[in-house]
């Protein structure tokens, strides 16, 4: 038996890779049947071993041995060897395709965009948010959204289109720097390196970018161009200099955004991050708050990210009001505090306030009796991000400051506390507490035993305020004051809102006040690898000098070492003789800004540079700015949807005031794909003494260990997954992001080596709705390349013994039926309405019910096979180009016209009739549209749920209204009237 299973797999099988080289861990194992029974075959490199009770073989057979062993569509993979002494077999020959037609479109520039275009013709302008190109290359997470964009991009080409499809490179960054510092590399090597790898990867994929247009955000001729934006918003105010407080991290030498910070360290290595005050280059983004906001309605985003939007920028709409501060004796001081709150309505509800640990008067109100107290908080608070200070389910923390503010609406004295979530950043750095309006004011005052006090009663009764905060509207309680001469009880939220306003403007006590929650935009970090700020400081007067135009682009000085000083000061300021430098306008000593831009700066403006890369003298010549603009698809991540996007939103603004671009907004339409997580894992729990537990038995006050279960020994059974061996034991499912930490990366590079790039394109784009997150399965894979494989085998015909496919097609011929022109054309229309409506994978599923149609057709028309290729072309594209060359076309089908479905053939011919005895409906049939009455009646007369009622009946009359109803009206004697 061993000896017929060894000759059988010599046949039919190839050799797993030798022992220097281990098998891939994505090669599949399937089961080979012999004629009697099945026995397990253990694959280990060249030898095979017996154990029982099936044999498995760590390689895929080819579709005519798959044939006669009952499996469909298994078909052959592995790795070509030139010393192998057997042929390696495989569904299709994707591994020669593949590369033959990407060194064509490489060596033809097949998808280049000519700067000379017919403008006359409709322009297509679709963009990937453009990737950082780091160490670790691409998962199969990044494919997803370039597939989806390259699909569209080759439709459209194929429908007449003009279309732009660039790819190129966010480079700079702190990561690249932060290797720099650990190897001794230079950044720029190691940038090189990895946009080489990134390039090779993306190219293995066969997407259709060109590649005449590729950027990176470090070369010079780009960011020259960066700066130069720099100048202009320097120019109109729109960049300054301010002591700000920031997220300082020591260990990494730079600031770090708020997102950078997690738990008080940095996302990158986990260094303590402190708040801490500095003097940092700011882009004033908040003078175009409004416009950010009142544009966002006009935008096909998804609402998600205009609602994200609009909550970043957060408009309110409220009034500041002025406390005097008073001393313990209840002595007013020269100092004034300014509040802003959204609810004036609330004034006499105010029994405190608070100020964050950074507000600039904190120092000069503070009693010495508290003093140390609060400089010890300032420290603790300094170690927060703004995001951990304002999380809600925080418990809240403060200090008495030792002084009081005097309200004026009632005349009284209410303490002033320092608390960390109020922040310095936002409105004046101080609020107004009403603790029974307010549920973290409300809180506070719990905790530290603070009066409430109730001023706002809902309509439907009373309120018990000290249990928790009424944030609602209602009417207005325990609100007036002979001493301000205020009263607004009885009135609506509204209404008091307004005649505080009012009374505050006219007794100089505040005013109404329109307020954002955006932030000016910290433009500044502390790293050599970012743009040079184009700027320098007279040594004599300080004064910042922006450098002439002329005299760009500033480029970066080369530096052996990048780590940053003790003192804070960035890496540029050891090239000294590059920040040594002269006012060009008095001659007098200069030093040049030794901060860099952030890696948000690249990105804001780059797809106007794909569309006139080579321009020396201008960012973007204005013909084509005009042609091109907006990006009509921009594809990317959600995590993008505030930072990148608002800010690319601010810069183009102030293109467009400038003349420089066309467009009020960058990007007509943004989709975001969902992420794909990896495979999923499954766990079981364990208990203390080492039993399994079934999840569904856990006992939460026991502490479990959790232990992974192969798939093989897993099944499903209902919702849940159990094991094998014992169904009683429930398993946990889980997916997580791919990360390196997790070990659950797959790489693109071992998937296309065994199934192709076409494979893994088509399975991305099957996975599932393409704005979904989507679990990685490898048998998904598989899937998919066996449909690749039959679309082959249809058109190419089965392979030789030997596993090799002859050339050219099998016989192709005669006229199209009626059947196969409305198969067809369904299909057309399908894929062409999925493919513009981003539903990639009904797509798919349209191009596999017209396959497996031809598979039972006699004869396969040469014009219904050729159309059905160009469908599936902006799919997988390789194979498509392949079978057209076979088909007899000399040239590639990227330019070729994409199929158009005739209205004629798409729709139904049949329609359901409902058919109706004396009135009352029995059943149905399916009848052709110009079906006659005659044909009707029959067709129920022979259906075996109606012709028991017709069945030798007399028929009185017919009522037929073709397509839409046949009622038989039996002869009255044929009627039962029931009996007694």
């Amino acid at each position: 038996m061993l000896t017929q299973i060894q000759t059988f797999a010599q046949l039919h099988f190839i050799p797993s890779p030798s022992p220097s080289q281990p098998p891939t861990p994505l090669r599949r194992r399937i089961f080979l049947f012999s004629a009697h029974r099945r026995l397990p075959l253990r694959h280990h490199h060249n030898m095979f071993s017996i154990s029982s009770p099936a044999l498995r073989i760590t390689d895929c057979i080819s579709s005519r041995v798959n044939d006669k062993i009952g499996s469909v569509g298994g078909e052959a993979m592995g790795e070509e060897k030139e010393n192998a002494s057997k042929q390696v077999r495989r569904a299709y020959p994707f591994h020669e395709i593949e590369p033959k037609w990407q060194r064509y479109w490489e060596n033809n520039k097949t998808f280049r965009t000519p700067d000379a275009i017919d403008t006359s013709k409709p322009k297509f302008y679709v963009l990937d948010m453009f990737p950082y190109p780091s160490g670790a290359g691409l998962h199969v997470g990044h494919p997803l959204g370039y597939t989806a964009t390259d699909i569209l991009a080759r439709l459209k080409r194929m429908q007449g289109f003009n279309v732009l499809h660039p790819m190129g490179w966010d480079a700079f960054g702190l990561p690249a720097e932060q290797y720099a510092i650990e190897t001794g590399t230079h950044p720029k090597i190691t940038t090189i390196s990895n946009i080489n790898r990134f390039r090779t990867q993306l190219k293995s994929l066969g997407f259709s970018y060109d590649w005449d247009r590729e950027i990176s955000t470090t070369e010079p001729e780009y960011y020259k161009w960066t700066q130069w934006i720099f100048l202009q918003l320097l120019k109109r105010g729109l960049a300054y200099r301010a002591e700000v407080p920031v997220n300082w991290c020591p260990a990494l030498g730079t600031v770090l955004a708020n997102e950078e910070v997690i738990d008080g360290v940095s996302e990158r290595g986990a260094h303590p991050v402190i708040r801490k005050p500095m003097r940092q280059w700011m882009l004033k983004i908040t003078a175009y708050a409004d416009r950010l906001l009142e544009d966002l309605d006009d935008l096909d985003w998804p609402e998600s990210v205009k609602e994200m939007q609009r909550n970043w920028i957060g408009r309110s709409e409220g009034a500041e009001l002025e406390f005097c501060v008073v001393d313990t004796n209840g002595l007013q001081r020269d100092n004034k505090i300014t509040v802003y709150t959204t609810r004036p309505d609330t004034i006499f509800g105010a029994t405190y306030l608070v100020v964050a640990p950074e507000h600039v008067l904190l120092s000069s109100i503070v009693s010495d009796a508290q003093r140390k107290q609060v400089e010890e908080y300032k420290e603790i608070a300094s170690r927060k991000s703004d995001l951990e200070r304002t999380e809600l389910q925080k418990e809240k923390t403060g200090v008495f400051t030792g002084c009081y503010a005097r309200n004026a609406a009632n005349g009284k004295d209410i303490p002033i506390w320092v608390a960390d979530y109020v922040l310095g950043s936002y409105g004046t750095g101080a609020i107004m507490a009403v603790p029974a309006h307010d549920t973290r004011d409300h809180e506070f005052a719990l905790k530290y035993s603070i009066p409430i006090c109730g001023v706002v009663t809902p309509d439907n009764g009373n309120f018990s305020y000290f249990e928790k905060a009424y944030s609602g509207e209602g009417k207005m309680i325990n609100s007036s004051s002979s001493v301000s001469g205020l009263d607004i009880n009885g009135l609506s939220s509204k209404e008091a809102a307004l005649r505080v306003i009012e009374w505050l403007e006219k007794t100089q006590n505040g005013m109404k006040k329109v307020n954002y929650k955006l932030r000016d935009w910290l433009f500044a970090r502390q790293r050599y690898w970012g743009e040079p700020i184009p700027v320098i400081f007279v040594d004599d007067t300080g004064e910042g000098i922006p450098i002439p135009e002329v005299e760009l682009p500033l480029t970066l000085p080369e530096l052996d070492e990048f780590t940053p000083t003790v003192t804070g000061e960035p890496p540029l300021s050891k090239a000294l003789s590059w920040v040594k430098t002269v006012d060009p306008v008095s001659g007098k000593p200069a030093r040049r800004e030794t901060n860099t831009m952030p890696q948000w700066a690249g990105s804001c403006w780059y797809y106007l540079r794909f569309m006139d890369p080579k321009n020396s003298k201008e960012l973007v010549g204005r013909e084509k700015e005009t042609y091109w603009s907006p990006v009509d698809v921009y594809v990317g991540g959600a995590e993008h949807a505030v930072l990148h996007l608002l800010y690319a939103r601010f810069w183009h603004k102030v293109l467009y005031d400038i003349g420089v671009v066309s467009t009020k907004e960058p990007f007509k339409c943004v989709i975001n794909q969902g992420i794909i997580l990896g495979e999923v894992q499954y766990m079981a729990y364990r208990d203390p003494d080492g039993y399994l537990v079934s999840a569904d038995s856990v006992d939460v006050t026991i502490e479990y260990g959790q232990e992974r279960i192969a798939e093989e020994n897993v099944m499903k059974s209902g919702d849940s997954f159990v094991l094998k061996d014992n169904p009683n034991i429930r398993l946990i499912t889980r997916a997580h992001k791919m990360s390196k930490s997790r070990g659950n990366v797959i790489n693109p590079d071992d998937v296309v080596l065994e199934y192709g790039a076409d494979s893994l394109r088509l399975y991305e784009m099957f996975m599932g709705p393409f704005r979904d997150s989507k679990t990685w399965s490898t048998s998904g894979i598989e899937g998919v390349h066996r449909f690749l494989a039959r679309v082959w085998r249809l058109i190419v015909g089965s392979p030789s013994p030997d596993g090799k496919f002859k050339d050219g097609t099998v016989n192709l011929d005669g006229e199209p039926s009626m059947e196969q022109l409305q198969c067809l054309h369904r299909c057309i229309d399908k894929v062409t309405e999925e493919i513009e409506g981003t539903r990639f994978n009904t797509g798919i599923s349209a191009m596999m019910e017209f396959v497996n149609a031809a598979y039972k057709w006699d004869k396969l028309p040469k014009s219904v096979i050729e159309t059905f290729v160009l469908l599936l072309s902006p799919y997988a594209p390789h194979m498509a180009e392949e079978l057209w060359s076979r088909l007899g076309h000399p040239t590639s089908l990227a330019y070729e016209s994409f199929p158009k479905a005739n209205p004629a053939y798409v729709k139904e011919s049949t329609v359901v009739l409902p058919v109706q005895i004396n009135g009352k409906t029995r059943g149905t049939i399916q009848v052709e549209e110009a079906c006659t009455e005659e044909d009707a009646f029959r067709l129920a007369s022979l259906d075996s749920k109606l012709s028991k009622f017709l069945a030798g009946k007399n028929i009185k009359k017919r009522i037929y209204v073709p397509g839409k109803i046949l009622n038989v009206i039996l002869d009255a004697q044929n009627v039962k009237v029931g009996q007694r």
